[in-house]
């Protein structure tokens, strides 16, 4: 009969938890506080939203399409907009789109959303894949920290 010592044991067990651990390590991304402004323009339009990522590990998103038309990432550095081929969402962070900052960017629009309406809107991120969102038309002056 074989014998382990204290030492085996804890070596197997720090073994066995660290598999146990291995799922934290993906990423885990979920979309909230989603909505675009009634466009004032008939060919562009803006969209926020939050991008929550749970997981252990660092995502990306790398485009977003929609069938309302072309929709870019912009961020805004030093006080200027420009497009982002792509945006990191931290492990256990957020990647948020607001006004005033990164928003994403609707051109070329093949219709002109109306309030009370919802816009289909497809992230797809570099390790989480694609995720749909329904993205509601609000008012052009809406603030979502008043609701109004």
């Amino acid at each position: 009969m074989r014998r382990f010592t204290p030492v085996t044991v804890v070596m197997a067990g720090a073994l066995v938890l660290a598999g146990c651990g291995s799922e934290d390590s993906k990423a885990e991304v979920s979309v909230s506080g989603a909505y675009m402004p009634q466009p004032v323009s008939d060919s562009m339009a803006a969209g926020f939203l939050t991008v929550t990522n749970k997981g252990g590990t660092k995502d990306e998103l790398t485009s977003v399409t929609s069938d309302v038309g072309e929709v870019t990432a912009h961020e805004t550095v030093n006080s200027s907009m420009q497009e982002a081929k792509e945006l990191a969402v931290p492990a256990h962070g957020q990647l948020v789109f607001k006004s005033g900052g990164s928003h994403l960017m609707f051109e070329k629009l093949k219709r002109k959303p109306k309030q009370g309406e919802k816009v289909t809107v497809r992230l797809h991120f570099a390790e989480s894949g694609t995720v749909t969102v329904e993205m509601p038309v609000k008012s052009a002056t809406y603030n979502p920290k008043t609701g109004h």
